[in-house]
């Protein structure tokens, strides 16, 4: 199958008022976090049925998707990554895994990452030594610190919290605001699990973490809980 094939099914289903919303809401400005990133304007539903469409790609040619300069584009390719990845027998699993961490330049938004580390990173670390995660935290660059947190979500539905825990306590001091709700996210679906292990984590932080994280954190405590911690007077 020719990626050109692709190219043009993508170009064939391009909105161009949907891409302008898109690059309003994903901040492409000069100086945002997306900054020069380009949508065609394709709906994340239509993606996933192309994926499911095209999952027998050659992990190579997925690559191929994975660098365009079209966000959708490279949307696509994570999400037949996704597909692919369960399904793949150990060699081929590793090959997605380093092909998805020697890429991270390409997965350069909150729903790129969102949409994948927990599936491919975090499902290949699960039984296997997760330092790679902690050389991610201390990473410059915003995506993979975020893909340093969300890759434990696969970990927490396992009831695996330890590493999320960590990774948060290390994220504590980062000044982003993407990183905030990732971090905040993910103690709320540890709490979900464990409420006990969230609780005893924000006893520890909740009186000096980010505002947001916080908020992102207790979002599902009873609103009377949540006023306390918000006010410092749990």
């Amino acid at each position: 199958m020719e990626i050109i094939e692709i190219e043009n099914r993508l170009q064939s289903l391009a909105n161009p008022e949907i891409a302008k919303h898109s690059q309003r809401y994903f901040k492409t400005k000069p100086g945002q976090y997306a900054e020069g990133d380009i949508f065609l304007g394709i709906r994340a539903p239509q993606l996933r049925l192309l994926a499911k469409e095209y999952k027998s790609l050659k992990i190579n040619r997925v690559e191929e998707l994975l660098k365009s300069k079209f966000h959708e584009q490279r949307t696509l390719a994570l999400l037949i990554l996704v597909l692919i990845f369960p399904r793949a027998n150990e060699i081929d699993q590793q090959q997605i895994y380093d092909l998805y961490l020697s890429n991270t330049k390409f997965i350069n938004n909150w729903d790129l990452v969102d949409c994948s580390a927990e599936h491919i990173v975090g499902r290949f670390l699960f039984n296997k030594d997760r330092s790679i995660l902690y050389q991610l935290v201390k990473s410059n660059d915003l995506w993979e610190r975020r893909i340093s947190i969300i890759s434990t979500f696969h970990f927490i539905r396992n009831k695996d919290f330890i590493d999320t825990l960590k990774i948060s306590e290390l994220l504590l001091k980062d000044t982003h605001d993407l990183i905030h709700k990732a971090v905040g996210w993910m103690l709320r679906e540890v709490g979900k699990r464990d409420l006990k292990t969230e609780e005893a984590f924000l006893a520890l932080h909740y009186k000096t973490m980010p505002r947001t994280m916080l908020r992102y954190a207790i979002e599902k405590f009873p609103e009377e809980i949540r006023q306390k911690y918000l006010k410092g007077k749990i």
